[in-house]
């Protein structure tokens, strides 16, 4: 039990604030929210990661019955959005949409106008994405040991594209050649269709890629899949071994989407929030939905979230030092 000393004046006024404060606290957290939430996404609309943010938006909005605005601020390699939530009030009313970039920008850029780990604090994670290995058919490799034999064989010969500097297929990319010992050359690319078209033509040999975007090549026989990144087989693809069975064991990069919030929002706003999530993800059509995205979904506490985002900081400044990754500010 708790005991209040001093004189009676101040016992009393010391008593009659707690009396006063605790309900408010308790009244705050079971009104939560009470106005309009605002989610910012550090990416232009119609890429894959608006389809996450409006999930789990629309949903927290019918369950809240408070708006989830979808706020899209791309720009500057998503460090204009990621540092206006940084700078937001830590009222639990402005949230980020965090991806790939969140962790790989602090070695990426010279300089940010924020601190991913000091400003940032994990809310929850909401869906990640597999990384499968295709190849052209005239590359003479039909699985993951003769096609990392072939690439030895050839050093700086091979070429593999990606969706530009620093994204996570281009990492990955690296991330493989540094465990498997090869050395292929980049061929970074604005956009995906072109990147398929070259890939079915034979201007590039491979490319490290989430399995929508590939999908329907692999399956009518145009693209060759040696390999795909997860703890066990796809759904979608279940003729594809990881990784791992393949031989490459460790080798499982995967790209993640999920949600930051100033680091000093309410505990009781984060807990509440991840809580929900959770549970909205747990629901079937979510399931589906996100399957029809090309990926998965994955649930983790605000501690969880915030494990990964360090270990995934740590783990990509290896792979972007190594691979001498630059990208101009």
């Amino acid at each position: 039990m708790l005991k209040i000393t001093g004189t009676p004046t101040l016992v009393c006024g010391v008593a009659l604030l707690m009396v006063m404060g605790m309900p408010a606290i308790s009244i705050a957290q079971q009104s939560y929210p009470t106005k309009p939430i605002r989610f910012i996404v550090p990416y232009p609309p119609g890429g894959s990661t608006d389809p996450m943010a409006r999930l789990v938006g629309n949903k927290l909005a019918e369950r809240w019955g408070q708006s989830v605005v979808i706020d899209n601020r791309p720009g500057a390699s998503t460090i204009i959005g990621t540092d206006a939530v940084a700078k937001a009030a830590p009222d639990g009313y402005t949230i980020l949409l965090a991806s790939s970039a969140f962790v790989t920008g602090p070695s990426m850029f010279a300089r940010l106008p924020y601190n991913a780990l000091r400003d940032f604090t994990g809310v929850a994670t909401i869906a990640k994405s597999r990384f499968v290995l295709v190849v052209g058919l005239a590359v003479p490799a039909s699985n993951l040991q003769e096609f990392i034999a072939l690439a030895k064989s050839k050093p700086g010969q091979l070429n593999f594209a990606t969706s530009g500097v620093g994204a996570n297929t281009h990492l990955s990319a690296e991330l493989f050649n540094g465990m498997a010992g090869t050395k292929m050359n980049h061929i970074p690319y604005k956009g995906s269709g072109v990147l398929v078209t070259d890939l079915i033509s034979g201007r590039v040999e491979l490319s490290f890629q989430v399995p929508i975007t590939v999908m329907n090549y692999i399956t009518s026989g145009r693209l060759k899949a040696i390999a795909i990144t997860g703890d066990g087989r796809a759904a979608a693809l279940p003729e594809v071994p990881t990784f791992s069975e393949a031989g490459l064991q460790g080798f499982n990069p995967a790209g993640w989407f999920g949600i930051v919030a100033p680091t000093a929002s309410p505990k009781f706003v984060i807990n509440k929030m991840s809580s929900e999530v959770a549970s909205i993800l747990a629901l079937p059509d979510s399931r589906d939905y996100l399957i029809k995205q090309g990926s998965e979904s994955f649930v983790s506490t605000p501690e969880q979230v915030n494990a990964l985002i360090k270990s995934d900081i740590i783990k990509y400044a290896k792979v972007i030092k190594d691979a001498n990754i630059k990208v101009q500010q």
